[in-house]
């Protein structure tokens, strides 16, 4: 019968040594995975040399889906459950989708996966984030594209996204030394660091929404509560009437910018 107590035992006592504040928890998860002794073993070692655990399973929990996560991918945070939440609640019937940065595909998939029905491009310019991104887009009828921001998106998009989401990297480039080693050192830096101040990504994000969102279209970002206010000034100067969406429980801050729908194409920002 596998594994013994004494195996699951081990496996708890290594992950606790190594430092895994929920050793138990993480060492059930590893058991269920593994397909034998061999397979469990070479899964604590990665885990223990600081792998993050979802790097070691293959996916990630994610507004209560399973979603892949390969090795050199952002895992994506439960914090960002909020923006999906916010961005589910603001979503018309039958919407476009866009999910910038995408990472994993994870945000665009669970608010496809939402309402139903709709479009989905997701853009990410890491090869292996794009790869990972088919996996989980590819199943609710979501199309990946590979490139810069904007870059990528068909031409057809413009002017008819209605919700547009971007978990850019807002980590400022001297704060990326104080991240846990399990994101430093396995997750992308691409993926983390947002500039200087961390808000160099977003405001490219911001600066080019107008073109992309359908009059009356949301873009929805995550920041943090310092940087809050910053996002909020990037979004009116860019033409969009924003406001910024707080949840305590997760840690969370997203900033919610809205393309009047009386929209023309007086202001550059907004349509061009």
């Amino acid at each position: 019968m596998y594994p013994s107590p004494s195996s699951v035992s081990s496996v708890v006592t290594a992950l606790r040594s190594a430092g895994c504040v929920f050793a138990e928890d993480e060492a059930d998860l590893l058991i269920s995975a593994a397909r034998d002794p061999h397979e469990l073993a070479a899964m604590v070692e990665r885990r223990i040399a600081g792998l993050p655990l979802e790097h070691v399973l293959g996916w990630a929990e994610f507004c209560g889906v399973r979603v892949a996560v390969d090795p050199g991918v952002f895992v994506p945070r439960r914090r960002s459950e909020f923006l999906v939440g916010r961005a589910i609640a603001l979503a018309p019937p039958r919407p476009v989708v866009v999910d910038l940065c995408c990472g994993s595909g994870a945000l665009g998939a669970a608010v496809l996966r939402a309402v139903g029905a709709g479009e989905l491009h997701a853009a990410d310019i890491e090869s292996a984030a794009v790869r990972c991104a088919l996996r989980n887009v590819g199943p609710v009828g979501g199309r990946v594209h590979q490139g810069d921001l904007y870059d990528p998106l068909p031409a057809g998009l413009a002017g008819r996204v209605d919700v547009l989401i971007a978990n850019a990297p807002y980590v400022p480039t001297g704060e990326i030394g104080l991240l846990p080693p399990e994101a430093r050192d396995f997750e992308p830096l691409v993926a983390l660091d947002g500039g200087p101040d961390g808000l160099g990504i977003q405001r490219r994000v911001t600066a080019r929404a107008g073109r992309w969102l359908a009059p009356g279209g949301s873009l929805l970002i995550e920041t943090s509560e310092r940087q809050a206010p910053s996002t909020v000034a990037a979004f009116t100067r860019h033409g969009l009437q924003a406001e910024v969406a707080v949840c305590e429980d997760l840690d969370a801050t997203v900033v919610i910018g809205k393309r009047p729908a009386h929209a023309a194409g007086a202001d550059g920002s907004l349509a061009r």
